[in-house]
């Protein structure tokens, strides 16, 4: 996780911390996997993503693969992931 550094939310690293010491490695690794693919090729990301607008501006919504419900919520202006959803 220290390749994120700067580029995750302090929610966001607390979630993938406790992904991380949980017992589920295969979700924990999707889940950095989609992080990774969001932060190195952002744009591709988007084309993947769903997008919702709050006022604060426009999050998209990233599926985790093979792991539903999870998602990965980031903003693109940075890019920078915000959270992870469910909460684990």
């Amino acid at each position: 996780m220290s390749s994120f550094k700067g580029a995750v939310s302090r929610v966001a690293q607390q979630q993938l911390l406790a992904l991380e010491s949980g017992e589920d490695a295969d979700l924990f690794n999707a889940v950095v996997d989609v992080c990774e693919l969001i932060l190195k090729y952002p744009a591709q990301a988007q084309r993947m993503s769903a997008a919702f607008t709050t006022q604060d501006g426009t999050v998209l919504r990233m599926p985790v693969v093979g792991h539903p419900p999870f998602k990965v919520f980031w903003t693109s202006k940075e890019p920078r992931i915000e959270a992870v959803f469910p909460h684990p």
